[in-house]
Protein backbone atom coordinates (compact mmCIF):
# COMPACT_ATOMS: atom_id res chain seq x y z
CA UNK A 1 0.00 0.00 0.00
CA UNK A 2 1.30 3.45 -0.90
CA UNK A 3 2.33 5.76 1.91
CA UNK A 4 -0.01 8.53 3.04
CA UNK A 5 0.56 11.78 4.89
CA UNK A 6 0.14 11.46 8.64
CA UNK A 7 -2.33 14.04 10.07
CA UNK A 8 0.23 14.69 12.82
CA UNK A 9 2.35 16.47 10.18
CA UNK A 10 -0.17 19.31 10.27
CA UNK A 11 -0.50 19.19 14.06
CA UNK A 12 3.27 19.31 14.46
CA UNK A 13 3.76 22.28 12.13
CA UNK A 14 0.89 24.21 13.72
CA UNK A 15 2.50 23.73 17.13
CA UNK A 16 5.93 24.62 15.74
CA UNK A 17 4.47 27.81 14.22
CA UNK A 18 3.52 28.92 17.74
CA UNK A 19 6.70 27.65 19.41
CA UNK A 20 9.47 28.21 16.91
CA UNK A 21 12.40 27.85 19.28
CA UNK A 22 14.93 25.20 20.20
CA UNK A 23 13.57 24.79 23.73
CA UNK A 24 10.21 23.58 22.40
CA UNK A 25 11.68 21.57 19.55
CA UNK A 26 14.26 19.53 21.45
CA UNK A 27 11.75 17.29 23.32
CA UNK A 28 9.74 17.05 20.04
CA UNK A 29 12.70 15.92 17.96
CA UNK A 30 11.87 12.20 18.12
CA UNK A 31 8.31 12.97 16.98
CA UNK A 32 9.62 15.06 14.09
CA UNK A 33 12.12 12.40 13.01
CA UNK A 34 9.33 9.81 12.84
CA UNK A 35 7.21 12.13 10.68
CA UNK A 36 10.20 12.96 8.50
CA UNK A 37 10.86 9.25 7.89
CA UNK A 38 7.23 8.76 6.85
CA UNK A 39 7.41 11.69 4.42
CA UNK A 40 10.65 10.29 2.95
CA UNK A 41 8.83 7.03 2.36
CA UNK A 42 5.98 8.94 0.72
CA UNK A 43 8.50 10.65 -1.59
CA UNK A 44 10.17 7.30 -2.36
CA UNK A 45 6.84 5.73 -3.31
CA UNK A 46 5.82 8.78 -5.33
CA UNK A 47 9.13 8.70 -7.22
CA UNK A 48 8.45 5.08 -8.17
CA UNK A 49 5.04 6.07 -9.53
CA UNK A 50 6.49 9.03 -11.42
CA UNK A 51 9.08 6.78 -13.04
CA UNK A 52 6.30 4.90 -14.77
CA UNK A 53 5.90 7.98 -17.00
CA UNK A 54 9.12 9.98 -16.48
CA UNK A 55 12.81 9.64 -15.60
CA UNK A 56 13.38 10.89 -12.05
CA UNK A 57 16.78 9.98 -10.69
CA UNK A 58 16.46 11.35 -7.16
CA UNK A 59 14.48 13.47 -4.74
CA UNK A 60 15.59 15.85 -2.01
CA UNK A 61 13.73 16.43 1.24
CA UNK A 62 14.85 19.86 2.44
CA UNK A 63 16.16 20.32 5.97
CA UNK A 64 13.89 21.65 8.69
CA UNK A 65 16.62 23.93 10.00
CA UNK A 66 16.50 27.39 8.49
CA UNK A 67 19.69 29.03 7.25
CA UNK A 68 19.12 32.31 9.08
CA UNK A 69 22.24 33.93 7.57
CA UNK A 70 20.36 34.62 4.33
CA UNK A 71 16.80 34.86 5.61
CA UNK A 72 14.74 37.76 6.92
CA UNK A 73 12.95 35.19 9.08
CA UNK A 74 15.30 34.47 11.98
CA UNK A 75 13.25 31.68 13.54
CA UNK A 76 15.36 28.51 13.64
CA UNK A 77 12.91 26.12 11.95
CA UNK A 78 10.86 26.01 8.76
CA UNK A 79 7.20 25.14 9.24
CA UNK A 80 6.74 22.91 6.21
CA UNK A 81 8.11 19.91 4.37
CA UNK A 82 9.60 20.71 0.96
CA UNK A 83 10.56 17.99 -1.52
CA UNK A 84 12.14 18.45 -4.95
CA UNK A 85 12.22 15.71 -7.60
CA UNK A 86 15.07 15.80 -10.12
CA UNK A 87 14.65 14.60 -13.69
CA UNK A 88 17.63 12.84 -15.29
CA UNK A 89 19.85 15.45 -16.87
CA UNK A 90 20.82 16.50 -19.45
CA UNK A 91 18.09 15.03 -21.66
CA UNK A 92 15.18 15.59 -19.28
CA UNK A 93 14.78 19.21 -18.21
CA UNK A 94 12.53 20.87 -15.64
CA UNK A 95 11.76 19.84 -12.09
CA UNK A 96 8.98 19.04 -9.65
CA UNK A 97 8.41 20.35 -6.13
CA UNK A 98 5.96 19.35 -3.37
CA UNK A 99 5.22 21.67 -0.44
CA UNK A 100 3.31 20.43 2.62
CA UNK A 101 2.24 23.06 5.14
CA UNK A 102 -1.05 23.55 7.02
CA UNK A 103 -3.25 25.77 4.86
CA UNK A 104 -0.57 26.22 2.19
CA UNK A 105 -0.03 22.96 0.31
CA UNK A 106 1.02 23.05 -3.33
CA UNK A 107 3.05 21.48 -6.10
CA UNK A 108 5.18 23.44 -8.54
CA UNK A 109 6.68 22.38 -11.86
CA UNK A 110 8.87 23.98 -14.46
CA UNK A 111 11.98 26.12 -14.39
CA UNK A 112 12.42 28.11 -11.19
CA UNK A 113 15.99 29.34 -11.46
CA UNK A 114 17.33 28.45 -14.93
CA UNK A 115 21.00 29.03 -15.68
CA UNK A 116 21.92 32.14 -17.64
CA UNK A 117 22.53 29.98 -20.72
CA UNK A 118 19.23 28.11 -20.44
CA UNK A 119 17.27 31.31 -19.85
CA UNK A 120 18.80 32.93 -22.94
CA UNK A 121 18.04 29.82 -25.05
CA UNK A 122 14.39 29.80 -23.91
CA UNK A 123 14.02 33.50 -24.63
CA UNK A 124 15.55 33.14 -28.10
CA UNK A 125 13.10 30.33 -28.85
CA UNK A 126 10.19 32.54 -27.79
CA UNK A 127 11.57 35.34 -29.94
CA UNK A 128 11.63 33.05 -32.98
CA UNK A 129 8.23 31.49 -32.33
CA UNK A 130 6.12 31.40 -29.20
CA UNK A 131 3.13 29.69 -30.78
CA UNK A 132 4.03 26.09 -29.99
CA UNK A 133 4.61 27.01 -26.35
CA UNK A 134 1.28 28.84 -26.18
CA UNK A 135 -0.59 25.96 -27.79
CA UNK A 136 0.80 23.44 -25.30
CA UNK A 137 -0.05 25.44 -22.18
CA UNK A 138 -3.49 26.35 -23.58
CA UNK A 139 -4.55 22.72 -24.02
CA UNK A 140 -7.69 22.13 -21.89
CA UNK A 141 -6.25 19.02 -20.19
CA UNK A 142 -3.12 20.96 -19.25
CA UNK A 143 -4.87 24.16 -18.21
CA UNK A 144 -7.42 22.32 -16.06
CA UNK A 145 -4.59 21.09 -13.82
CA UNK A 146 -1.95 23.81 -14.05
CA UNK A 147 -3.75 27.05 -14.86
CA UNK A 148 -1.61 29.90 -16.09
CA UNK A 149 2.13 30.44 -16.42
CA UNK A 150 3.78 32.07 -13.39
CA UNK A 151 7.26 33.35 -12.65
CA UNK A 152 9.16 36.54 -11.89
CA UNK A 153 9.86 38.79 -14.87
CA UNK A 154 11.83 41.86 -15.89
CA UNK A 155 9.85 45.10 -16.20
CA UNK A 156 10.39 45.90 -19.87
CA UNK A 157 12.63 43.63 -21.95
CA UNK A 158 15.84 41.67 -21.28
CA UNK A 159 19.00 43.09 -22.79
CA UNK A 160 19.17 42.33 -26.52
CA UNK A 161 15.42 41.81 -26.92
CA UNK A 162 12.81 44.24 -28.19
CA UNK A 163 10.00 45.31 -25.86
CA UNK A 164 7.85 45.46 -29.01
CA UNK A 165 8.27 41.75 -29.69
CA UNK A 166 4.84 40.04 -29.94
CA UNK A 167 6.10 37.38 -27.51
CA UNK A 168 7.58 39.82 -25.00
CA UNK A 169 5.22 38.49 -22.29
CA UNK A 170 7.10 35.18 -22.54
CA UNK A 171 10.55 36.65 -23.20
CA UNK A 172 10.55 38.87 -20.10
CA UNK A 173 10.05 35.88 -17.78
CA UNK A 174 12.95 34.98 -15.47
CA UNK A 175 11.23 31.72 -14.46
CA UNK A 176 8.67 29.52 -16.19
CA UNK A 177 6.52 27.93 -13.49
CA UNK A 178 3.16 26.33 -12.92
CA UNK A 179 1.65 25.66 -9.50
CA UNK A 180 -1.35 23.82 -8.14
CA UNK A 181 -2.76 24.13 -4.61
CA UNK A 182 -4.30 21.43 -2.39
CA UNK A 183 -6.45 21.68 0.71
CA UNK A 184 -5.33 20.02 3.94
CA UNK A 185 -8.15 17.52 3.44
CA UNK A 186 -6.82 16.59 -0.01
CA UNK A 187 -3.31 16.10 1.37
CA UNK A 188 -4.56 13.69 4.04
CA UNK A 189 -6.65 11.73 1.56
CA UNK A 190 -5.57 8.15 0.71
CA UNK A 191 -5.63 9.27 -2.94
CA UNK A 192 -3.21 12.16 -2.49
CA UNK A 193 -0.16 10.40 -3.93
CA UNK A 194 -2.12 9.26 -6.98
CA UNK A 195 -3.44 12.81 -7.43
CA UNK A 196 0.02 14.38 -7.28
CA UNK A 197 1.38 11.77 -9.67
CA UNK A 198 -1.49 12.42 -12.09
CA UNK A 199 -0.94 16.19 -11.89
CA UNK A 200 2.79 15.78 -12.51
CA UNK A 201 2.07 13.52 -15.48
CA UNK A 202 -0.16 16.23 -16.98
CA UNK A 203 2.80 18.63 -17.24
CA UNK A 204 4.72 16.27 -19.53
CA UNK A 205 3.90 17.95 -22.89
CA UNK A 206 5.37 21.19 -21.51
CA UNK A 207 8.48 19.42 -20.23
CA UNK A 208 8.95 17.57 -23.54
CA UNK A 209 8.80 20.85 -25.44
CA UNK A 210 11.19 22.69 -23.10
CA UNK A 211 13.60 19.74 -23.00
CA UNK A 212 13.67 19.74 -26.80
CA UNK A 213 14.46 23.47 -26.80
CA UNK A 214 17.20 23.19 -24.19
CA UNK A 215 18.96 20.22 -25.80
CA UNK A 216 19.18 21.78 -29.28
CA UNK A 217 20.74 24.89 -30.72
CA UNK A 218 18.82 27.58 -32.64
CA UNK A 219 19.19 25.51 -35.82
CA UNK A 220 17.57 22.51 -34.17
CA UNK A 221 20.85 20.58 -33.94
CA UNK A 222 21.22 18.32 -30.90
CA UNK A 223 23.60 19.49 -28.18
CA UNK A 224 23.74 16.09 -26.50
Amino acid sequence: MAATINPDVFSFFKELENNNNREWFEPQKKRFKALEAEVKQFATDLTAQMNEHDSVDKFKLFRLYRDVRFSKDKTPFKTHFGISFHREKPAYRGGYYLHIKPGDNFVATGFWNPSKEDLFRIRKEMEIDGEEFREIVAQPAFKKVWGRLEGEEVKTAPKGFSKEDPNIDLIRKKAYLFTRKYSDKEVLSPNFMAQVNSDFKAVRPYFDYMSSVLTTDLNGESLL
